[in-house]
């Protein structure tokens, strides 16, 4: 609570300085999610999809594309707010020193944390708009239930944000990220129903990816594009906030020890 108590609006200064430097790149920004899901889907639906033909869902059966297009948009979420909360977070905390010069002013470190990961957040946000346009002009999204998926990415933001953050607070050069890249983020990638379902691996390794949060933000988002969305889709939304809840605490006094001296 007292963590708490020292955010103020004030990092909302902190959010538009960032998205200030993003717009003025925005053309370049917005190429990737908008051109990525055509290429994947071209890829594995015209090509993958071939061979698979049909993937079980819940009893149901979907087209491999219609099965792999919510796990793009989940995926996207993770990589967009773990690369801002971590790469170019450090990029502005070790090379720029654009905290030290935030913690100059009235901004608490809490307000600056905070907003570094609510900035990671927009980014998945306003990739999953993009993606989902694109993926929607294919008819792979339900509507209305798609729409959810905005709020839903917010969410997955906010806990994949708060990971990398802490990681940022704890990793002593750039060059380290490398290293939870490839055993927490590619695995997950990999292993949490994106592009084929967990229930065909062995019982551990199934067991342990229903442990991840891509998983959850996957299943979720699965539900949503199909429109079969039930109950079990509160259970992955608040495993995503318990990891949240558990993480940004940990990234703010990680990058308090980073930070003041």
């Amino acid at each position: 609570m007292k963590m708490l108590s020292r955010i103020s609006s004030r990092l909302w200064r902190v959010w538009a300085r960032n998205l200030m430097v993003y717009l003025r790149t925005w053309k370049v920004n917005f190429i990737p999610p908008m051109a990525e899901p055509v290429l994947y889907i071209l890829a594995f639906g015209a090509g993958i999809g071939g061979l698979v033909g049909s993937v079980r869902v819940d009893g149901a059966s979907v087209p491999y594309t219609a099965y792999i297009a919510p796990g793009l948009i989940a995926a996207s979420v993770m990589w967009q707010s773990f690369y801002e909360n971590t790469y170019s977070s450090f990029v502005r905390m070790f090379y720029q020193k654009t905290f030290d010069a935030m913690l100059a002013t009235p901004l608490s470190l809490e307000d600056v944390i905070t907003a570094e990961i609510v900035w990671g957040a927009t980014k998945s946000v306003a990739s999953t708009v993009l993606m989902g346009t694109v993926i929607a002009c294919f008819g792979l999204i339900s509507l209305p239930d798609g729409l959810w998926l905005i709020p839903l990415s917010a969410l997955g933001g906010l806990a994949f944000g708060s990971v990398a953050m802490w990681l940022t607070g704890l990793t002593p050069t750039i060059e380290m990220f490398n290293l939870p890249i490839f055993l927490f983020i590619t695995p997950m990638f990999l292993f949490s129903g994106a592009f084929f379902p967990v229930e065909g691996l062995p019982a551990w390794a199934s067991g342990l990816a229903q442990l991840l949060p891509l998983y959850h933000l996957t299943q979720a988002s699965r539900a949503l594009c199909l429109g079969t969305a039930t109950a079990k889709i509160w259970w992955n939304a608040a495993y995503l906030a318990l990891f949240t809840v558990v993480f940004y605490p940990l990234a703010v006094e990680a990058m308090r020890k980073r930070l003041i001296k």
